[in-house]
């Protein structure tokens, strides 16, 4: 089963490449408010059970993939 992972830093976290990123835009005359990055994560689990999927995608989450103090996921998992 593919899914993907995608993490962004919380809200109110300081996020120099988002500060970076809206900056640049800003200075090319794009109009934006808030600019902010992420990463994605494109994982093929062994599994097609989506349970299973989903409870061994949260525990890379809290592993692994993201610093749970200063990062935010969300996991989308593909067609079973």
């Amino acid at each position: 089963m593919r899914a993907t992972v995608l993490v962004r830093p919380k809200p109110g976290i300081l996020d120099p490449q988002g500060q970076a990123v809206e900056g640049s835009l800003r200075h090319l005359g794009f109009d934006v408010a808030e600019t902010r990055v992420g990463r994605l994560v494109d994982v093929e689990l062994a599994t097609e059970d989506r349970a299973e999927a989903l409870a061994e995608l949260e525990r890379m989450c809290e592993q692994l993939l993201t610093n749970p103090l200063i990062e935010s996921y969300t996991i989308e998992l593909g067609a079973a």
